[in-house]
């Protein structure tokens, strides 16, 4: 290894050292008991560990983990009814004006949350969605369709044509086509929307502040929020509640790495 390799090895190493560590003080904190919270100095490791936080979160934020679990899972199923077939057709079927759609859902994806929290707070008052799980998919959907329409359409484009005049000449229609040579062949497209937009999901605070204020069954983001203004001296409790509420996205992460690494860079070479 060369010093320059050296030196740059060593900086990278600090650079992730410094942007995980709250992490590592989130899991630190989790297992440290509530007498040593205000220690001097701190407890920089658990020697003296307890799992009394964890105990406090399963037993009071569990619902509120089924909630987000089902709302990012609805948010996904969603988004992908809605993406993959308009992907397609922009890709392939080329509708007219489709540049011009191209450049709204290019406009859509700067739109502020807060902005279209408050859209969707003056619809919902009409329409009596406020508070409701079915509301928060829909406003979650809103955030990723944008992104899976584009990710589609530009992985789809890269499909050769032939396999499409194959098709066709074999009699299959344009849906037969798209559910059986297109969906195949977008596996890796269909797993990076469908990681993102759980995340996007599970981590929404800004429509579930909003949109399910006033509701019995809340998101985990809103019951962290909600438990850190009663509990504000049982940190180790609120720290073990966002361990485990960092624990689907790390473990999906991990497992879809290697096709989101495929997924997002999908289409941007032309044969």
């Amino acid at each position: 290894m060369t010093p320059r390799s050296w030196w740059r090895t060593a900086l990278g190493v600090v650079l992730v050292a410094l942007m995980l560590f709250p992490v590592y003080w989130m899991f630190n904190v989790s297992l440290t008991k509530t007498g040593d919270m205000r220690a001097d100095p701190p407890h920089w490791f658990p020697w003296d560990p307890t799992f009394e936080g964890y105990a406090a979160a399963f037993t009071q934020q569990l619902p509120a983990l089924a909630t987000s679990l089902f709302i990012g899972l609805g948010t996904v199923a969603l988004t992908l009814v809605v993406a993959l077939p308009a992907g397609y057709s922009l890709a392939k079927l080329r509708p007219l004006g489709g540049r011009g759609i191209d450049f709204l859902l290019l406009v859509a994806q700067m739109i502020p949350g807060v902005v279209m929290a408050m859209g969707f707070y003056a619809i919902y008052i009409r329409l009596g969605m406020l508070n409701t799980v079915a509301g928060l998919i829909v406003a979650d959907s809103t955030l990723a369709v944008p992104f899976g329409v584009l990710l589609f359409r530009a992985f789809m484009a890269s499909i050769p044509a032939e396999l499409m005049a194959a098709a066709q000449i074999d009699g299959a229609s344009t849906w037969r086509t798209f559910r059986s040579i297109i969906l195949p062949l977008s596996r890796n497209s269909v797993i990076t929307v469908s990681l993102f937009t759980f995340l996007w999901a599970w981590s929404d605070f800004i429509f579930a502040s909003t949109l399910n204020r006033n509701s019995d069954v809340i998101p985990i983001t809103l019951g962290i929020f909600r438990y850190i203004g009663n509990n504000t001296t049982q940190w180790n409790s609120i720290m073990a509640t966002a361990v485990i509420a960092s624990i689907p996205a790390a473990f999906l992460l991990v497992l879809a790495q290697r096709y989101i690494a495929a997924g997002v860079t999908a289409g941007a070479v032309k044969d």
